[in-house]
């Protein structure tokens, strides 16, 4: 076993967010932000800064998509949460029942102590002290308000990129209590991430950022965590797109493999092409367990649509990987 440490940012909201789907689906919100996402964001950022941004799309480092955290007053630690492990089904440890699998299989988040366990592969989880420490979505060894992302929806009206008529729709936002908000864990060099948070943070992330949403403060620390030495697999914390056919036949072959497939794409956000769409492509949603992966490994498309776009627009399936038994 070895410690390592991640370099995590905390994005506490001042606004509300909402975090569309690959259905763009305005009345609901997804409760977290793929990394693909963020990194454009950054990458946009720093164009518009007119920074040097390497030609590849690479910004020097992996990144994890944005899951949420709980601080519940300044002076407590924080509890972060991760996306339970896609290859590990709660309800199998020994001593949960029939009665209590429903309960167990509603949990989409465990805390970093449970995640630890899970990549350890320890033998020190109890029926009892997992059903005792479920809250609603959420499994943490420590006690937690459940609703710390509280949600609004509001009716909105439409006008459509191509001016057609305007519509009604409804539009669901995450409101996050004080202390608490999104984080990521980045690997690498984090000089460019940090030249294009304080922009980024006043034009805010998510859907509908020119009427105020998705607005934050941000403070930076490290993250550590125990990682086992002799894992056969990898948890993928990123959005994943892999480099070649050969990787992805390597990555899928073993028993304990478990993975859910995403679609990207959506509406290009530079001007003067607001009403074009970026090319679709699919990819692996964190959560996801791949045989013999490591941090780093995937690749950057462009999902310029050829001939209509001078500038590429990328979209980073490098993964940030955690090794688990």
């Amino acid at each position: 076993m070895s410690r390592k440490e991640f370099t995590v940012y905390r994005l506490h909201f001042t606004s509300g967010i909402h975090i569309g789907d690959s259905r763009d689906d305005y009345g609901k919100s997804l409760k977290q932000l793929s990394s693909d996402s963020m990194y454009a964001a950054i990458t946009a950022t720093l164009a518009k800064e007119g920074k040097s941004i390497p030609n590849n799309g690479d910004l020097g480092c992996v990144i994890s998509a944005l899951f949420p955290f709980y601080q519940g007053n300044e002076l407590d630690s924080t509890t972060y949460f991760f996306p339970r492990p896609l290859a590990y089904n709660l309800s199998s440890i020994p001593g949960i029942n029939p009665a209590d699998a429903k309960l167990v299989k509603r949990v989409k988040w465990i805390d970093s102590e449970y995640l630890e366990s899970l990549l350890l592969l320890k033998d020190n989880l109890q029926a009892e002290a997992i059903l005792n420490d479920i809250n609603g979505d959420y499994l943490s060894k420590k006690r937690i308000n459940k609703d710390f992302i509280k949600t609004e929806v509001t009716e909105r009206v439409s006008v459509s990129r191509a001016l057609d008529d305007s519509t009604p729709f409804y539009m669901e936002r995450l409101f996050f209590l004080e202390n608490s908000g999104f984080f990521f864990l980045v690997d690498g060099d984090t000089s460019l991430i940090d030249e294009a948070l304080p922009l980024l943070s006043e034009e805010g992330i998510g859907t509908d950022r020119n009427v105020g949403n998705g607005f934050f403060d941000f403070d930076k620390s490290l993250f550590s965590i125990e990682l086992p030495d002799d894992a056969d697999y990898g948890l993928s914390l990123s959005t994943f797109i892999p480099e070649n056919k050969s990787q992805l036949v390597r990555l899928i072959a073993g028993e304990n493999v478990a993975y859910e497939l995403i679609r990207l794409g959506g509406w290009i956000s530079t001007p003067p092409h607001l009403t074009l769409r970026k090319n679709a492509i699919y990819a692996f949603a964190p959560g996801s367990v791949f045989h013999s992966m490591t941090s780093g490994n995937g690749r950057i498309v462009d999902l310029a649509p050829k001939g209509l776009v001078e500038h590429p627009v990328w979209r980073c399936g490098k993964a940030l990987v955690l090794p688990i038994k």
